[in-house]
């Protein structure tokens, strides 16, 4: 998230550990701006600032025709940060999945070579096997799957037709803030066949369930008795 306070502070950490596979989490919404409030009126507060409501941010972006040349210029923004930061641009995605979104996925992908898109998240859940390894919530993941199916089916023929890389699976969506170690127990037996991503929001406060769970001795044993490989976006 290149316009966010702690920006600096990740790049400088980054450059550290070359190993890791970092990628641009494009903020459209729940974040700040790239370029000056004056520049993109219709998307952020004087302050800077994307409204919080994602529902009413889709509906807008969507419906207001006459935000989409406000989006393609703060998205380019943001890549222009990104680049000037001289990490390699190993994968895309976006705050909340707002890159699947039907505005900001087009203009992502018309502009694809230009930005220097290769490889791209595709929010695809399985929902039935997420329900026999995980329980309650029944609500949310049934919606979830529904909203991220539809947008993944429409980006699939995108990322085929460009040449886009992405990975055939998404785990933790469904989820949401829940991939603790005993998730991530069932799951790894279960995995489909292929490459999978497993997504989540390791932290030392709010989701340091889900830290525990990716430094798990028991979870990296595991991954080693089934023979998983562990690889990055650049693999793909």
């Amino acid at each position: 998230m290149v316009n966010e306070p702690a920006a600096a502070e990740a790049i400088d950490l980054a450059r550290e550990h070359p190993r890791l596979g970092i990628g641009l989490h494009l903020t459209l919404l729940c974040g700040h701006s790239a370029l000056k409030p004056a520049e993109i009126p219709g998307l952020v507060n004087s302050a800077g600032e994307f409204a919080d409501e994602p529902a009413q941010v889709g509906c807008r972006y969507f419906f207001k025709r006459d935000l989409r040349e406000q989006l393609q210029r703060e998205i380019h923004e943001q890549f222009k940060k990104f680049r000037k930061t001289g990490l390699h641009l190993e994968h895309v995605n976006g705050h909340l999945h707002l890159h699947l979104h039907p505005v900001i996925f087009r203009i992502l992908m018309e502009d694809s070579r230009e930005l220097g898109i290769e490889r791209m998240r595709l929010t695809f859940d399985p929902f039935w096997l997420n329900m026999s390894l995980a329980s309650g919530h029944w609500g949310y993941r049934t919606f979830h799957t529904l909203v991220y199916h539809c947008l993944s089916a429409k980006a699939r023929p995108w990322f085929r037709r460009l040449g886009v890389r992405h990975t055939r699976y998404v785990f933790g969506l469904l989820q949401n803030a829940r991939v603790d170690e005993k998730y991530i127990s069932r799951l790894l037996p279960r995995l489909p066949v292929g490459d999978s991503e497993l997504y989540s929001h390791p932290s030392l406060d709010d989701f340091k369930n889900e830290l525990d769970a990716l430094i798990s001795p028991r979870v990296r044993n595991q991954i080693d008795a089934l023979g998983i490989e562990l690889i990055g976006y650049r693999n793909l």
